[in-house]
């Protein structure tokens, strides 16, 4: 093993900037599309079910890189990860721009998804290790800035985008960000972590590849081939099993990729839940809304970006209130009032029916997005306070790839219950824009159903907990063995 030292940042916040950017890039790419899907479908002549891949796939790509984060920041410099994840992004958005195909465009998508997951959770990992912790809110709150704020604002550029001058776009004005970024990292990022180079298991790798790829993959294609399909129930059993096995193996490494003791520390474990619910429910929600304005109300692609334009900077105002909160006030009591914000916010949306004001439509949004950042930052701080400074690096892949995979989880329900929403309404003889409403009524009761569960989950977390729980890990470590 060999170890390489780490710069101490005068200036944490430069040194965070050009990952920030990069993340940016990543989580405005996320949610673009969504805005553009029922354009895609008409372009390429497919359905909402296999239109929704364009997310899916893109968080299914993202969700299989993520717990080998906390393996790369050990074996690669800050810098170097960085650098690598906006080549990633480069060649992604132009591979995309210039898709003659929804198979090309789709190729496109999963190159930007690697970048995603290599960036969201070292964007955390430097966060933690720059700020000290009396800090570290204020240090989520930006993190959370750019987490929440670039896929709620992403609607409206990309509704600008493809009412004026066409979706290919959408990609082609990431560049200028990725090369911004790359500019503001080469002045400002610095190595804030250690190299030690640990042993790769390759079984490891594969069991956390297998595993969550196939479980991504069972949850997003219920929506399409049906909860019952042989294919769907056999990806999420072996994917399952293949998860199982990884979190067994890891217990038992000298060396693990991922350390699971950090789900040891109870308020760090009921915190990741949390998390991944929150983010479910945004995805969810940032759905949807596109499909019941464009389907439902045949509002112009542009027009929904604007309406939905207010509830982005919203969402980036409160991200940043929220996380200097949390340095002073008390976070599991900011992430209850979200959720219940967030719950009460998703109900909303279903007085939305087929001649209900637009207004009604930016409210409720607004409402959403004030819940969504106050249940976030401080979970996630309190979270990762909850653990000791060696754990540092797999908390935040652990929160990272829950998060996103919670997002992949959202897309996917929202996709599967409006179509069988709106297949429903149609059979019933219902409207075409009767349909679609009704169908995006069926994915916004998942949404509240989220809501609720974060709401018990914040509940359960306490006041505060020792950082070092060596006796609980060695109790967890034996249950699973």
């Amino acid at each position: 093993m060999t170890t390489t030292s780490t710069q101490t940042p005068t200036r944490p916040f430069l040194v965070l900037l050009g990952p920030l950017l990069a993340g940016f890039v990543g989580l405005f790419s996320e949610a673009a599309l969504n805005i553009a899907l029922p354009d895609l479908m008409h372009v390429f002549a497919i359905s909402t079910t296999t239109a929704q891949w364009l997310t899916t796939g893109y968080l299914l790509v993202v969700g299989m890189l993520l717990p080998l984060s906390s393996l790369l920041v050990r074996w690669f410099t800050t810098r170097q990860l960085v650098f690598t994840a906006l080549a990633f992004f480069a060649v992604g958005a132009t591979v995309s721009a210039l898709a003659p195909g929804f198979g090309m465009l789709v190729a496109g998508r999963l190159i930007q998804g690697a970048a995603t997951g290599i960036l969201i959770p070292l964007i955390v990992s430097t966060a933690v290790a720059a700020y000290p912790p009396e800090r570290r809110g204020s240090a989520m709150g930006l993190v959370g800035l750019v987490l929440m704020f670039a896929p709620a604002i992403s609607p409206t550029v990309s509704g600008l985008v493809v009412q004026t001058i066409g979706w290919q776009w959408i990609f082609w004005l990431m560049l200028p960000l990725v090369a911004l970024s790359l500019v503001v990292s080469v002045a400002f990022l610095r190595n804030v972590q250690p190299i030690t180079r640990p042993h790769v298991d390759v079984a490891s790798v594969a069991l956390s590849t297998i595993g969550l790829g196939l479980f991504v993959f069972a949850m997003s294609s219920a929506g399409s081939f049906g909860i019952t399909n042989p294919l769907v129930w056999g990806s999420f059993v072996v994917g399952i099993a293949a998860l199982a096995v990884f979190v067994h193996r890891q217990l038992h490494l000298p060396e693990p990729i991922l350390d699971v003791r950090v789900f040891a520390h109870r308020n760090f474990a009921v915190a990741s839940a949390m998390i991944m619910a929150n983010n479910a429910l945004l995805m969810c929600a940032i759905f949807l809304l596109p499909m019941y304005l464009e389907q439902g109300r045949a509002v112009a692609v542009f027009t929904a970006g604007l309406i939905m334009l207010p509830g982005g900077v919203v969402n980036g105002l409160v991200s940043v209130w929220a996380g200097r909160a949390t340095d002073t006030h008390r976070p599991w009591v900011i992430a209850r009032v979200g959720f219940a914000i967030a719950t009460v916010a998703a109900a909303a949306f279903l007085l939305l029916g087929t001649d209900s004001p637009l207004w009604m439509v930016v409210a409720f949004q607004c409402l959403l997005m004030v819940g969504v950042p106050l249940a976030m930052t401080p979970t996630q701080t309190h979270g990762l306070n909850a653990l000791p400074g060696r754990l540092g690096a797999d908390g935040s892949t652990a929160i990272s790839t829950l998060q996103q995979v919670g997002g992949a989880l959202g897309t996917a329900f929202a996709a599967g219950l409006l179509s069988a929403g709106r297949g429903a309404a149609s059979r019933a003889g219902a409207s075409s824009s009767a349909a679609t409403i009704a169908g995006v009524h069926e994915g916004l009761v998942f949404s509240i159903v989220l809501g609720l569960i974060g709401l018990g989950l914040g509940l359960a977390l306490r006041r505060g907990q020792p950082a070092d729980e060596p006796v609980v890990e060695r109790e967890l470590a034996a249950a699973l063995a």
